[in-house]
C-alpha cells in the first residue's frame, strides 16, 4: 500500500503521455482490419490450400482481435488512472495546504504532528484555541487517512487491468472485427469507483470525495445519488443534484407502499382495526405529503439546495438552504422544535430563512463587508409531536431530551460538514427555536465549528453551564420574548437568561440610529417575524457584526447610538 508520503510523489503527466502513445497505437491496429480481412486469400483461390489459408487468416484476426482488445483495456484503465491521480493529488495539496495555514505538519508516513509556535495566548480564549486546533488535527488525520486509501484503491486497479492484459486475460467479448474488440476490451479496462468510507466523519466524506475526479463524482450523483444526498462533508451542490435526483425514486417506492396498504385494508372487512395498517398508510401519506412541500419550496424564487433527503424514520426529514452553502460568505443553521413537520412547516421556516437571508444580506451592505449569506432550514430529526399518546408515551416525547439527543447526533456532523466541505470556512451561526435550542445545545457540546450560536424561546440547552456550549467565548446568545412561557421553563438545564456568560439580545420594540422602526416580538412564536427587533438581532450576528446586537438590558443600545449613521442605499 502507498504511504501518504509516496503519493505526494505521484505524477499524472507520464500517464497522459503513456494515453497518447496508446491512442496511436489503438488506432493504427484497428486500421489494419481491412487488410487484415483480405490477407492470405485471393478472390478465386479454393482447395484445401485455400481453406488452410483461410483458417490461418482467421486464427491471425482472433489473436489480433484479443491483442487490440488488451490495448484497449490498457488505454482505458492508464487514462482513468491519470485522471484519478490529478484528482488525488489536488486533494492531497488542499490537504497539505490546510496544514501550513494552521501550522501542523504532515509527515511521509501520514503522521500528523502540531508545529504551532509557542506563543502565549489570551488566556480568555485559550479553550477556543485548544479547541480549534484539536478540529484541524481531526480533519488532517481523516484527509490523510481518505487519500492514503484512494492511492491504494487506485493503485490496485490499474495493476489488475496490466496484470490481466499481461497474462492474456482480456477477452473480446465474441467480436468479430478489430474495432468490436478494442471497444469490448475498454469495457474490461475501467477502474473502480470507491465509495464513501463507512461510517465517516464529515471530515472522511470530504477528504473521500475531494479525491474523486469530476467524472467519477458525476458518475456518482447520477447511479448512486444515494451515496452523497446525505452525506455530510460533501459540498452542497452534490448533495443538491443527488437528494433532486433521488425525490422520483423516493416518491414512487412510497406510493407503492400506498397502494399495498390501501388494498390490504379495502380487502380486510375489520379495516385496520387489528392492524397497523392505517396508521402506516397515514404516515406513508404524509410522507408523500413532504415530497409535495419539497418540490414546492425548491421551485421557490431564489436558489435553493436539497441538503438532506431521508425518508427512512417514522416521519420525513429535509434540509433546505436558501442561498449557496458552498460559497456565501456565511452560513445558518436553523433548527425548530415541537410538531415540526417537514410537511407542516417546511414551508412556512423557509419564508422565515428566506427573509433572514435578505435581512442580513442587507446590513451586511449597509455597515459590513456586503458578503453573501445562505439560511438552511434543518428538519432532520424526530421532532416532538403534540398528540396525546405523543407526549404521554411516545420516545420522542417533549417531556424528554431523547429526542434532541438523538437530532444532536445528526446536527453536530451537519454542522461540521458546511466547514469540511469547503476549501475557507464561512462565518457558521447555529439557530435554535423551542425544543430545536435543546438539540442545538446539546449538539453543540460537540465540536462542531460553529462560530455563534442563538438561542430563542428555550426550555434549555442540555447543560445549565455556557462553557459547555463550544462555540468562541462571548459567541453565545439567548433571546426571549415577553409572554413566552416556555422561555421560563428550564427544563433541560436553567433557564438560559440566568445563564453565566450567554448574550443577551433583545426581542422589544426598538428605534435605530438610523431611523428604522423595529417591531416587538411577543409570545412564543413570532421571533422571525420580519422587521421585528428578534430578526435584527439574528441577522447581524448571523451576518458577523455582533457589536450592533440591541441588547435586552439596554447594554448594547448605548453602543448602537453611536453607529455611523449610512447615507442612501
Amino acid at each position: 500500500m502507498p504511504t501518504y508520503g509516496d503519493i505526494r510523489t505521484w505524477q499524472f503527466a507520464p500517464l497522459d503521455g503513456a494515453v497518447t502513445d496508446l491512442n496511436r497505437r489503438c488506432e493504427e491496429l484497428v486500421g489494419l482490419s481491412d487488410e487484415l480481412a483480405a490477407a492470405g486469400v485471393p478472390a478465386g483461390w479454393t482447395g484445401s490450400a485455400a481453406d488452410s489459408a483461410r483458417g490461418e487468416r482467421d486464427r491471425l484476426q482472433n489473436r489480433m482481435e484479443l491483442l487490440v482488445a488488451s490495448a484497449g483495456a490498457v488505454r482505458r484503465g492508464v487514462a482513468e488512472a491519470s485522471d484519478a491521480v490529478e484528482a488525488l493529488l489536488h486533494a492531497v495539496r488542499e490537504t497539505d495546504d490546510i496544514a501550513q495555514r494552521h501550522h501542523f505538519v504532515i509527515r511521509p508516513d501520514g503522521t500528523v504532528v502540531d508545529n504551532a509556535p509557542t506563543t502565549v495566548h489570551d488566556p480568555n480564549h485559550i479553550d477556543d484555541y485548544f479547541r480549534e486546533r484539536e478540529r484541524v488535527m481531526r480533519e488532517l488525520v481523516d484527509r490523510v487517512e481518505q487519500a492514503v486509501r484512494r492511492g491504494a484503491d487506485i493503485d490496485a486497479d490499474l495493476a489488475a487491468v496490466l496484470r490481466a492484459a499481461e497474462r492474456g486475460e482480456i477477452g473480446d467479448e465474441g467480436a468479430t472485427s478489430l474495432q468490436a474488440a478494442l471497444d469490448a476490451g475498454a469495457r474490461q479496462g475501467g477502474l473502480s469507483t470507491i465509495g464513501p468510507p463507512e461510517g465517516g466523519s464529515p471530515f472522511d466524506n470530504a477528504g473521500w470525495w475531494d479525491s474523486l475526479s469530476e467524472a467519477e463524482r458525476q458518475q456518482i450523483i447520477d447511479q448512486n445519488p444515494e451515496w452523497i444526498g446525505n452525506l455530510d462533508g460533501v459540498p452542497g451542490a452534490a448533495r443538491d443534484e443527488a437528494n433532486r435526483a433521488r425525490i422520483d425514486i423516493e416518491r414512487a417506492a412510497l406510493e407503492a407502499r400506498r397502494d399495498e396498504l390501501q388494498a390490504d385494508l379495502d380487502d380486510n372487512w375489520f379495516g385496520g382495526l387489528f392492524t397497523s395498517a392505517d396508521a402506516e398508510l397515514d404516515a406513508v401519506n404524509a410522507k408523500l405529503e413532504s415530497l409535495d412541500r419539497i418540490e414546492e419550496t425548491l421551485a421557490r424564487p431564489g436558489e435553493r439546495q436539497l441538503l438532506l433527503l431521508d425518508m427512512g424514520s417514522e416521519r420525513a426529514e429535509a434540509a433546505i438552504a436558501v442561498g449557496n452553502v458552498d460559497t456565501a460568505d456565511h452560513v445558518a443553521v436553523f433548527t425548530p422544535g415541537l410538531t415540526s413537520t417537514v410537511n407542516g412547516s417546511m414551508g412556512g421556516y423557509d419564508n422565515s430563512m428566506a427573509q433572514l437571508q435578505f435581512r442580513t444580506e442587507e446590513e451586511l451592505r449597509r455597515y459590513g463587508d456586503g458578503g453573501s449569506v445562505a439560511t438552511v432550514t434543518w428538519i432532520g430529526y424526530q421532532a416532538p409531536q403534540l398528540s396525546v399518546g405523543g407526549v404521554l408515551f411516545d420516545s420522542t416525547t417533549v417531556l424528554s431530551d431523547n429526542a434532541a439527543q438523538r437530532g444532536a447526533e445528526s446536527l453536530a456532523p451537519f454542522l461540521n460538514g458546511i466547514d469540511a466541505s469547503r476549501d475557507v470556512d464561512p462565518n457558521l451561526t447555529a439557530l435554535g427555536h423551542s425544543y430545536g435550542s435543546t438539540t442545538t445545545g446539546i449538539a453543540l457540546q460537540q465540536n462542531t465549528g460553529v462560530d455563534s450560536a442563538v438561542f430563542f424561546g428555550s426550555p434549555g440547552l442540555g447543560t445549565s453551564d455556557v462553557q459547555n456550549i463550544n462555540v468562541p467565548t462571548g459567541n453565545s446568545y439567548y433571546i426571549e420574548a415577553r409572554n413566552d412561557a416556555v422561555g421560563d421553563f428550564g427544563y433541560f438545564g436553567i433557564d438560559p437568561s440566568h445563564m453565566d456568560g450567554m448574550g443577551h439580545a433583545s426581542a422589544r420594540e426598538t428605534t435605530l440610529p438610523d431611523g428604522r422602526q423595529l417591531t416587538e416580538s411577543t409570545g412564543h412564536s413570532a421571533y422571525m417575524d420580519d422587521s421585528s427587533t428578534s430578526q435584527y438581532n439574528l441577522s447581524v450576528i448571523v451576518g458577523g457584526m455582533p457589536d450592533r446586537v440591541v441588547a435586552d438590558d439596554g447594554r448594547g443600545f448605548g453602543d448602537i447610538l453611536s453607529w455611523p449613521v449610512p447615507g442612501t442605499y
